[in-house]
């Protein structure tokens, strides 16, 4: 098994670093962002980071939002002035540095990555750009650097780390979602190439990608049938269609048809018929990085709503001072507070248990707090909207962010395993644990 990614608790900011963050919105930021409050899951290297994560969000991120929404697409050198910038590599797991063209930030572990997704969340309040930027490159790339050969590696890691190019997963059909074991579509070994074929669809970041992670069935039926292949846009017989989605716009969610595409063996990643393992160890890291945009999301919401109530009146008095309001920001607060304090806690075992264990131990809690994430989210949004009144149903103006983002629910409660399959999930393996 794996040694720990970070040292042991306690590793907490030293108090020169202990220091006032941010715009100070009540709830607005984590409370580790205030100075009065200290955390023991942060040092000085993340509080650098959390610094060099929002410049880059507020300068190259916010300002061009609703222009990336309206044109549903993310310029090619926003993602490479953001592999520059040293961020993309973060997003991939503690080996991302390794085949990337800069330094990693001192101490590296799973808590630079949560903040950086987190800034980015705060910074664009859209899971479109959000999911445009990194999404693809957070759950495509991880199989290759976890599985792939190391030629495999060098040759397609450096160029997604970079921005250069971006690579996607595609693992859902129009008949198998969160049934991963039925997947239909094919690959049939003919000497040294595969000859792949079927669909795949709500695919993200599939219409711009360069390399889509592919699950295919290579055996017989069920799990043990599947395999992994990294398949390039380059090769004959590829089509992508952009899918016209209820939310994320900008994120390139695309429907794929493979027609008897030649993929050689080499491009195989991990065993023949051994891909549902390449598949579900990747899950818990995919389930995480949905709680930490899904809770940041929903702080947004509720960031928004408080701002907005201390500036609008109705009936003689500012909307703060109706208990009715109060009462909805804290229902807010408290469900953000305690999910970001969850997230905080199964961040840090990520970071501290042996791998192996991690994939069975924290498998349950993580599909349990990925489903908590989205139902917190999107309780979050309709609070927000019946705060801003008919500013929430417009897209632009005061309530832009809002109505926005509740569009964008739904991409989290269904993508990453349904809430009901994942609530479900998290029993029968707490089922498995010895009273």
């Amino acid at each position: 098994s794996s040694p720990p990614l970070v040292a042991q608790l306690p590793h907490h900011l030293p108090t020169a670093m202990a220091m006032t963050f941010g715009d100070q919105v009540p709830y607005g930021d984590p409370n580790w962002y205030t100075e009065s409050y200290t955390s023991p899951y942060y040092n000085a290297s993340h509080a650098e980071w959390r610094k060099r994560c929002r410049e880059f969000v507020e300068e190259e991120i916010a300002p061009y939002v609703g222009d990336w929404e309206a044109a549903r697409a993310i310029p090619r050198e926003v993602y490479q002035k953001a592999g520059k910038a040293g961020l993309l590599p973060c997003v991939v797991g503690p080996n991302g540095y390794e085949y990337a063209h800069c330094a990693a930030p001192e101490k590296f572990d799973y808590f630079h990555e949560l903040i950086f997704v987190d800034e980015l969340a705060r910074g664009s309040a859209s899971g479109g750009v959000l999911w445009g930027l990194v999404e693809g490159l957070q759950i495509g790339l991880p199989p290759v650097l976890n599985f792939g050969s190391e030629e495999m590696k060098k040759r397609v890691a450096p160029g997604c780390l970079s921005g250069d190019k971006t690579i996607c997963l595609a693992i859902t059909e129009p008949w198998a979602g969160s049934d991963v074991a039925n997947i239909r579509t094919t690959a049939t070994r003919k000497g040294d190439k595969f000859i792949l074929s079927g669909e795949k669809k709500w695919i993200t970041n599939g219409i711009f990608a360069d390399y889509f992670t592919v699950a295919c069935r290579t055996g017989g039926p069920g799990m043990k049938g599947i395999s992994m292949l990294l398949v390039e846009k380059t090769m004959p017989g590829i089509s992508c269609k952009k899918m016209d989605c209820q939310g994320v716009h900008s994120s390139g969610t695309t429907y794929i048809e493979f027609n008897e595409v030649e993929v050689p063996v080499t491009n195989l990643i991990g065993e023949e018929n051994g891909g549902f393992g390449v598949i579900m160890k990747n899950f818990n890291h995919e389930r995480w990085g949905f709680v930490v945009q899904a809770n940041r999301f929903a702080r947004v919401l509720l960031e928004e709503s408080f701002k907005y109530a201390n500036k609008r009146s109705t009936f003689g008095k500012k909307l703060i001072e109706h208990p009715v309001i109060r009462w909805k920001l804290a229902e807010m607060a408290r469900q953000v507070e305690g999910t970001h304090h969850w997230l905080e806690n199964i961040t840090y075992q990520m970071c501290n248990m042996p791998k192996d264990d991690a994939m069975t131990k924290l498998g349950g809690v993580t599909a349990l707090m990925k489903a908590h994430s989205s139902k917190v989210m999107e309780f979050c949004a309709r609070e927000a909207s019946q705060v801003f009144g008919g500013n929430s149903y417009t897209k632009t103006g005061l309530g832009s962010k809002v109505e926005r983002l509740y569009r964008d629910v739904r991409a989290y409660a269904i993508p990453g395993g349904s809430e009901e399959i994942l609530l479900d999930l998290s029993v029968r393996q707490a089922m498995k644990s010895k009273f």
